[in-house]
């Protein structure tokens, strides 16, 4: 059982109040949640929420059966066990002054395929976005260089396409 790492998914209805009562699901029983991110999806009554807490497994099955009961909740996936990829960004404030500290960050951009989003004399911002745990290594290489504020933004999470359907995928485009 232990205290795992959960990533849910629940599409909702995007009406005022729907959130506050699905987070108060969590709160209701003591877990916190480490990331929330929500969006609208294709259709715009329908916003999809991504959400990362840590508990035992039975705990976390008894949220997403009470969170599949609330009135205005389509979908609620548990997509923790499943092949799903899982994405965060941040916004990385880091002191940049000209020559050999500047290109030290300049190369930790390359190496992480993350953006300069602002450049100033002195500063520069970083956009990165990846796994939670590229994000941190990201963060932690620029620390010895001084960074001054960062901003994440939470996980988002889609489940995997079956290999069925990527193969298709693949085909389809080669035929293109």
């Amino acid at each position: 059982m232990g205290n795992n790492r959960h990533t849910l998914t629940i599409t909702v209805a995007d009406e005022a109040g729907e959130l506050s009562r699905i987070v108060g699901l969590f709160s209701a029983r003591g877990y916190g949640i480490e990331t929330i991110s929500v969006g609208k999806t294709l259709e715009p009554e329908w916003s999809r929420a991504t959400i990362v807490t840590s508990g035992d497994e039975r705990t976390i099955e008894q949220i997403v059966k009470q969170c599949a009961r609330l009135a205005r909740v389509r979908e609620v996936k548990l997509i923790t066990g499943e092949p799903h990829i899982e994405r965060e960004m941040a916004l990385i404030d880091v002191s940049a002054k000209a020559g050999s500290e500047r290109q030290e960050i300049m190369n930790l951009v390359a190496i992480f395929r993350a953006k300069v989003v602002d450049i100033s004399h002195k500063k520069m911002i970083l956009e990165m976005s990846g796994t939670r745990e590229k994000v941190d290594t990201f963060i932690e290489m620029l620390k010895p260089l001084e960074v001054n504020d960062v901003t994440r933004s939470g996980s988002v999470a889609i489940t995997r396409l079956s290999p069925f359907e990527r193969m298709t995928k693949i085909a389809e485009s080669a035929q293109a």
